[in-house]
């Protein structure tokens, strides 16, 4: 479906019929899409949520602009704003993964009334480690250069080369897809945030939106250290999940829905003593 706004028409998925449900807005990362998100949908809108996953602007199948402006931290956080002002009867749940979490803490900072809970899965307090920012530029020059189908195969070539695991077939001809199908200009600036965003986890305290951090127990994002550190510093619970890496909602989506249930029901129930305790998902 595609949800209007006065500012996007942004594609989106969607389970749960009523958003006089509580609602909950998944916000894919780098490289991403809403289909990140599928083998957690059904199992929020059994819960009893109104749940979207979207691709945010020039991701995918959602428009983008050649305006490098309209990619910026900030404008992708209001964009996600009027996305939760027209789906939500009240303020929503916000899950940020990766460079979707820097998203959303953004949107969480700007309108703290607009957001009932954050949690940041897979993400981090700033941009990620100086060691892959070489590679990272790397791939924000070639995209201006080289366009992005040849941008896709060397990518790939040097995920062979550090030996990523191949995905199925389908799985790998999907990933291509989504990736020819972002917007350049999106896709570079969003790789770019990656190397140059703030650390604004003292203005995230500040708005008082409570906050959970979760990871996969092998992320390789973040160093899981420093996503740690980032609940020790926001006093945030922590929940890890076992057997995943840096994709928990592919991975092991069982475990990472029962980590946000037990977040909400926490807060649900009004437990401010949950704050810095590390929740282990086990695997089933």
């Amino acid at each position: 479906m595609r949800i209007r706004t006065h500012r996007t028409q942004t594609a989106a998925l969607v389970a749960g019929t009523s958003a006089a449900d509580p609602t909950v807005v998944l916000v894919p990362g780098w490289t991403g899409s809403k289909e990140d998100f599928v083998a957690l949908l059904a199992p929020l809108a059994e819960d009893g949520w109104h749940a979207l996953a979207i691709d945010q602007r020039g991701q995918h199948e959602t428009p983008g602009s050649d305006r490098e402006g309209d990619y910026s931290l900030s404008a992708l956080a209001d964009d996600l704003l009027a996305i939760a002002a027209e789906v939500g009867e009240g303020p929503v749940h916000l899950v940020g993964h990766s460079l979707g979490g820097l998203v959303a803490r953004a949107a969480t900072i700007a309108e703290p009334h607009a957001v009932a809970s954050l949690t940041l899965l897979c993400s981090g307090p700033g941009p990620q480690p100086d060691e892959r920012h070489f590679l990272l530029q790397a791939m924000a020059d070639a995209i201006p250069a080289i366009g992005l189908p040849a941008t896709w195969q060397a990518k790939r070539a040097y995920e062979r080369s550090q030996g990523v695991p191949e995905p199925l077939p389908e799985i790998e001809r999907f990933m291509q897809l989504r990736f020819l199908n972002n917007h350049p200009v999106s896709l570079r600036e969003m790789t770019l945030h990656l190397t140059r965003a703030s650390d604004d986890l003292e203005a995230l305290v500040a708005t008082g939106v409570p906050v959970l951090v979760a990871f996969g127990a092998a992320d390789d994002g973040w160093p899981t250290a420093v996503q740690r550190d980032m609940a020790a510093r926001l006093g945030a619970p922590l929940a890890v999940i076992d057997g995943a890496g840096h994709s928990p909602a592919a991975e092991r989506p069982e475990q990472t829905v029962a980590a946000l249930a037990r977040f909400w029901a926490a807060l649900r129930r009004g437990r401010p003593e949950s704050e810095g305790r590390t929740d282990r998902a086990s695997v089933q």
